[in-house]
């Protein structure tokens, strides 16, 4: 039997920062990973969502505040959390920061120029939400808050490689290839340990590989995905020997989410198909499960982020994303999961963007200057013939595209009236994107929702285990109050990302929640607030 003070179960963003503050609060920390570490957070594209005024934003010369910050997610992500938790992530989102900065995490005050929904190596700092589309500005003036790891292409990696290291410097023991399998529990209910197998030796080589390229390029790529990771769970099955690891004061959940899990997809958000697993194999609902058999709520299960970028290139801000009746969907210049939201709940996951030439030249122009290399290819693939739909009328190019011409032409003419007229977006889109569309030949960009390799429509889960918002305490499903000895974080959790997503909130949140997390279960016997 292995024993520390500390257990997490889960070596991404958010148990890592758990293990960080445990150890330094004085405990002994053993973090647990089914696979090699890093999960989601080393495929992400390393955004943390961050403001009030953060050194970075202060070098790159933007203006913002707490209660600016405050305004524009209360209206993001509603009461998923209380008024109270949203404002303490608020106050104290710049020192979180400094604090990443402070393990080493490299920031850059680089600001891009235009909308984007990830910015090229040129950028790192940018508008990574909808705070400056229609609706959210009147709230609280927009301020870019995307902080993009300095790395080429997605730098999810170089955040975690520095959060690994932070954890390895602080004594934290790592066992790799170990499958949290079960909660060890007291006569009291207490959780006290984790059951796990765990593979070591040569099967915990070849485990190591397989999961490392089941998780990329098998993100793009669900087949060979799918094919590796079964290789890898016989591997388990075959090879993996059983170990107790004892917590003395207790164990931390940070598993990641339930994207990979079908059947729970399919059980709490069937209308979300036909998308790319946005995570890891290891995704796949186990924190979440271990949890609810040891009794605990879980809430907002239903909560899937769908992501349909149509940026860049920023000239797509200037489209009309419509219905298969002809209707504006929304206002396109809103975050892509607002944009995959309501493609999945009001359209049946179908879509398109509407152009003339004049937009089409425009967006080719900016493809190299504004992409980084998976973007380009999926801009290309959208202009290219297999996606996109073009006529010279507009009632010639809805008919070919299966989209009704009478409301299309009645959609584009409110639009372009109103446009040259200089009076509001009949969809509430801010001046800056507006442009009429009226030069022949006029296009229809298909972005619905459907399987595709060049084109696909990332998908993640936010809803998790309900916990206590002062101390991440895991909550018992008969309302007795918490867990004893139980807390969660990231995407097994319920958090401030789990009603409404932009990009960087779920990494800010494993940041949030997991240094909470970690506070908590170093202090034994105690429930105040740790943040």
């Amino acid at each position: 039997m292995v024993e520390a003070d500390v257990v997490v179960v889960g070596f991404g963003a958010a148990g890592a920062c758990a293990a960080i503050e445990a150890a330094g609060a004085g405990a002994q920390v053993i973090v647990l990973d089914r696979f090699g570490g890093g999960g989601s957070t080393a495929l992400s594209g390393g955004v943390v969502y961050a403001g009030g005024g953060t050194d970075v934003q202060r070098e790159a010369g933007v203006s913002d505040s707490p209660e600016g910050m405050y305004e524009y997610l209360r209206r993001e992500v509603g009461d998923v959390v209380s008024a109270e938790t949203l404002r303490r992530f608020c106050d104290t989102s710049a020192d979180m920061v400094r604090w990443l900065g402070g393990l080493g995490v490299p920031f850059e005050a680089s600001l891009c120029p235009y909308k984007t929904s990830y910015p090229s190596n040129r950028h790192y700092l940018y508008y990574s939400g909808s705070e400056a589309a229609g609706g959210f500005r009147d709230a609280a003036p927009p301020a870019a808050r995307g902080h993009r790891v300095r790395g080429r292409g997605t730098s999810g990696g170089v955040l975690f490689r520095y959060l690994a290291r932070a954890v390895r410097e602080r004594g934290v023991r790592v066992l790799t290839q170990a499958h949290a399998v079960g909660l060890v529990t007291d006569d009291g209910g207490r959780v006290v340990g984790v059951d796990c197998r765990r593979l070591t030796g040569a099967p915990a080589f070849a485990h190591r590989v397989l999961s490392r390229f089941a998780a990329k390029p098998g993100l793009y790529l669900p087949p060979l995905r799918r094919a590796l990771h079964a290789r890898a769970e016989a591997l388990e099955r075959r090879y993996g020997r059983p170990v107790r690891v004892r917590a003395r004061r207790g164990v931390v959940l940070a598993a990641g989410g339930f994207i990979a899990n079908r059947e729970m997809v399919h059980e709490h958000a069937p209308a979300y198909r036909g998308g790319l697993t946005l995570g890891t194999p290891g995704d796949d609902g186990a924190g979440i499960a271990l949890g609810v058999q040891a009794g605990a709520a879980t809430a907002e299960l239903g909560t899937v982020s769908a992501w349909r970028f149509i940026t860049p290139p920023s000239a797509f801000l200037g489209a009309l994303l419509v219905d298969t009746q002809g209707r504006r969907v929304c206002d396109e210049s809103r975050y892509g999961a607002a944009l995959g939201h309501a493609l999945v709940t009001e359209c049946g996951g179908r879509g398109w963007l509407l152009a003339d030439a004049a937009l089409v030249r425009d967006a080719r122009r900016q493809l190299r200057a504004q992409t980084v290399w998976f973007q380009w290819a999926q801009a290309r693939y959208l202009l290219g013939s297999s996606r996109r739909t073009s006529a010279n009328t507009l009632d010639e190019v809805a008919a070919r595209a299966g989209v009704d011409p009478e409301g299309l032409r009645a959609t584009v003419e409110a639009h372009n009236a109103a446009a040259r007229d200089g009076r509001p977006d009949p969809a509430g889109k801010p001046s800056e994107f507006v442009r009429p569309l009226e030069e022949p030949p006029f296009s229809l960009l298909d972005i619905s929702i459907r399987p595709s390799t060049w084109y696909p429509c990332p998908m993640l889960t936010l809803g998790g285990l309900a916990v206590a918002e002062d101390t991440g305490a895991v909550l018992r499903a008969d309302g007795g109050g918490p867990i004893p000895g139980l807390h969660a974080a990231g995407r097994t959790a319920v958090g401030l990302c789990s009603r409404s997503y932009v990009s960087g909130l779920s990494l800010a949140d494993c940041v949030f929640a997991g240094r909470r997390a970690g506070l908590a279960s170093a202090r034994l016997d105690t429930n105040e607030n740790v943040f």
